[in-house]
Parts: structure tokens; C-alpha cells; sequence
């Protein structure tokens, strides 16, 4: 019993490896009639099944049929041309072709390099595979063009990532015009949009990957370093992420001291992050490679002011306006400090039971107020209407501790005014 059990299991097995192969046939004789899409969809289940024997040929019976509808489409269209034919022809059809040919002839290549039932290697489809698809590669590049005029993204991406990542396939090896991507006059350009597609479609991790390649030429790496930049500020979640990120940012930085955007992402993370003690560390680096950058100096201010170091942090508001006296912030924020330090001074020296101060202790505090009036004043002329800062209130603060009625009383009325 057992014996006919394996002679019926065999049978089947038979039978159904003879239906594959019947199936790959049918798609040749369909191939042979033009009949493109036919073949296509009939060799289809034979390329993953368990059953089919010889699935490089099978895999190559797919390139033949996408190589010979992509061919023949072009064809077409080319002699159209060359007889001045006004005739409409089916792009998206012969791109869909193009790509998949590729495909194929990639997959194709993968069980072409394993060993036979005798365990040698026999390459039977390389060669061949390797010159025609050279054209169909190139012609990737307008596919994916014509993806992204007509707003199919994910078809820009999927055609224009095969363009960059076929070279890496063994299919090219051998094949320095391919494999080589030193040789590839359009490599960096096809990266960068593919980088772009990708960051477009929120596909962080491609974007990333693509904008890398396309980085690696120094005409395109201000533009691909941006995108990954930005994708790997989307993606930053953990600690580890964020360290990664500024690591990228500050080596950037570095490199290309010129370009003003990474020193603003710097700023940008630093100010957010709201760890004054971050943001004063990474201002005073900046000042140790460059003392004339005025706003390292102005975050230095910054740090310090909110560490309520008021010394200090008027010191560094000076260096700044030493590089631009109109830095309008700076002087703002000098004044700011020095009211602060009034205040401070006032609090600790004012009698603990009635809370009044000696003359020579208010002398001390009107002394520093002078001060403080004298760079809001300045704030005010440079900045008539308040619109980078509103100087209003702490000069309202000012004239009012100095004993300045009609001076505080107008500034009262502007404070009053802006409510």
C-alpha cells in the first residue's frame, strides 16, 4: 500500500511540474504572436511556484516578453518620427515594460548563478541579459520623469531607485559601463530626485539612503545633505536619535563653515530643546572657531540671561553688538538684563522689615537702572514701531524706579495701549 502511495504522490508531482511547464510554453507560442500582456499573465504563477523546474529560464521567458513590449512600443514611436507620424503611443505601457524587464532580468540572474542538479554553475543568460539591458536601464530615467510629471511618486521612486540600485545586481558584473558607478554621468542627479520623491512621500529611510548617494558629488551635496537633514529630523525619537542628528549637523557645519543654513539648524535644535546649559556650551564652541559670529554671541547672552547671570550675559550681548551695533535683540536683551539685575540688587539689599533702601543702596540700584534705560532707549529709537521687540513695558519699569513720572506715565499709556 505504501508503495502505491509514493508511485501516486510522484504522479502528481509529475503532473504538476508537466502543467508548469505547459504553462511556460503557452506563454512562448503567446510571445511568438505579439501577445504581450497574454504571456505575461500566463507565465506569471510559474515564476514563484514550487513546481517549475527551471525558474532562471522561466524568469528569462518574462524579460524576453517585457523587453520585446518595451522594443516594440519604442520602435513604433521611433518610426512614427522618422516618417513625421503625428501618431499616439502608448508611454505608459512601454515605461511599465521598461521597468519590469529590468526586474525580471535582476531575478532572472539570481537562480541563473545556482548550481545545477549535478552542483556546477552554468551562466546561461548573463551575456545576453547584460547588453540589452543597458538601454532599458537608461531608459529608466525618463520613466521615472514621467511618473513624476504625471504625480505618480511611488512609480517615480520605484523606477528611478531601480536605476540606482541595479549596478549592485551580479546581473552587471563584469560590465564596467554599469557596475561602475564612478562612470555614471547621471547617478548623482537620478539620486537626488529619487531623495526627494522619497522625503515627499514621508519615505524617511530612502530618502535618506538616496540623498547619500547623491552627496557623494560635491555639485549635488548642499542639495542632498539638506534632504537628509531634514529626514533624519523627522524621524528622530530617541535620544540616540537626536545626538545622530546633531552629530550630522555640526560635521556639515564643519565642512561648509560658509553656509549659514547648518549653524540656523544648530540654533534651531539647541533653542528647542530648551537645555540652556546645551544651548551655552554649543554657543561658546561657536565663538572658539569663530569670535565674529554674532549670534553665537547673542545665544551666549541668551543662556546666561535665563540663567538670570546678568553680568555675563550683558558681557556677551556687548561682543555682539561690538560685531553689529544694530543687532536691534542684543541691545534689547542687554537692557532686559541690566533691569533684571536692578531688581535683583534691590531685593537683596532692601531693609527685611520695611523694605526700603538706604540712599547709598538706591544710588547702587538707580546706578545699574541708567544703564538699563540707556540701551532700551536705544532699542526704542532703533525700533520706533516695537515690531522686532517692545521695549514698552521694562522702560514703563525704568522711569517708574527712577522717579521719571512723565516719562513712565507715556509709556504706561503705550503699555496700555498694546493690551
Amino acid at each position: 500500500m505504501k508503495k502505491v502511495m509514493m508511485m501516486a504522490l510522484m504522479a502528481a508531482a509529475a503532473t504538476t511540474a508537466f502543467a508548469q511547464e505547459t504553462v511556460v510554453k503557452e506563454a512562448k507560442k503567446l510571445l511568438t504572436k505579439k501577445d504581450f500582456d497574454a504571456a505575461a499573465q500566463m507565465l506569471t504563477p510559474a515564476l514563484t511556484s514550487s513546481e517549475t523546474l527551471d525558474k532562471a529560464a522561466a524568469w528569462n521567458l518574462m524579460t524576453d516578453i517585457q523587453f520585446e513590449k518595451f522594443s516594440t512600443i519604442q520602435n513604433e514611436n521611433v518610426q512614427n518620427q522618422m516618417n513625421q507620424k503625428a501618431v499616439p503611443f502608448d508611454t505608459l505601457a512601454m515605461n511599465t515594460a521598461c521597468y519590469e524587464a529590468l526586474k525580471a532580468a535582476v531575478e532572472c540572474d539570481k537562480y541563473d548563478v545556482l548550481p545545477n542538479e549535478k552542483g556546477k554553475v552554468k551562466i546561461r543568460f548573463r551575456q545576453a541579459n547584460q547588453q540589452r539591458m543597458q538601454n532599458v536601464r537608461l531608459n529608466l530615467i525618463n520613466a521615472g520623469l514621467y511618473d513624476y510629471n504625471h504625480k505618480n511618486l511611488d512609480g517615480a521612486l520605484a523606477k528611478w531607485a531601480l536605476y540606482l540600485e541595479s549596478p549592485a545586481s551580479d546581473l552587471f558584473t563584469g560590465l564596467a559601463a554599469v557596475s561602475d558607478v564612478a562612470q555614471d554621468q547621471y547617478r548623482s542627479e537620478i539620486a537626488y530626485y529619487a531623495g526627494l520623491v522619497a522625503y515627499q512621500k514621508k519615505d524617511f529611510a530612502n530618502a535618506e539612503k538616496f540623498a547619500t548617494m547623491a552627496a557623494q558629488d560635491p555639485k549635488k551635496a548642499a542639495e542632498a545633505n539638506e534632504i537628509m537633514l531634514f529626514s533624519k529630523k523627522e524621524t528622530m525619537k530617541t535620544k540616540e536619535d537626536s545626538l545622530a542628528y546633531v552629530a550630522m549637523v555640526k560635521n556639515l557645519h564643519k565642512e561648509n563653515p560658509e553656509e549659514e543654513r547648518y549653524f540656523n539648524l544648530l540654533m534651531e535644535y539647541y533653542t528647542r530643546a530648551n537645555d540652556m546649559k546645551a544651548l551655552s556650551d554649543w554657543a561658546d564652541e561657536e565663538i572658539a572657531i569663530n569670535a565674529e559670529n554674532k549670534m553665537a554671541w547673542a545665544l551666549r547672552g541668551e543662556a546666561l540671561m535665563n540663567a538670570r547671570d546678568w553680568d555675563p550675559a550683558v558681557e556677551a550681548y556687548k561682543k555682539a553688538l561690538e560685531i553689529d551695533p544694530t543687532f536691534i535683540q542684543c541691545v534689547f536683551n542687554a537692557g532686559v538684563c541690566l533691569n533684571g539685575k536692578a531688581i535683583d540688587l534691590k531685593d537683596k539689599l532692601a531693609d527685611k522689615n520695611t523694605g526700603g533702601l538706604t540712599k547709598a543702596n538706591a544710588d547702587k540700584v538707580k546706578a545699574i537702572l541708567h544703564d538699563a534705560r540707556e540701551f532700551l532707549e536705544r532699542a526704542k529709537e532703533l525700533d520706533p514701531d516695537r515690531e522686532k521687540v517692545n521695549w514698552a513695558y521694562p522702560l514703563y519699569q525704568i522711569y517708574y524706579s527712577i522717579g521719571d513720572k512723565a516719562k513712565s506715565d507715556e509709556m504706561e499709556k503705550l503699555v496700555n495701549a498694546g493690551k
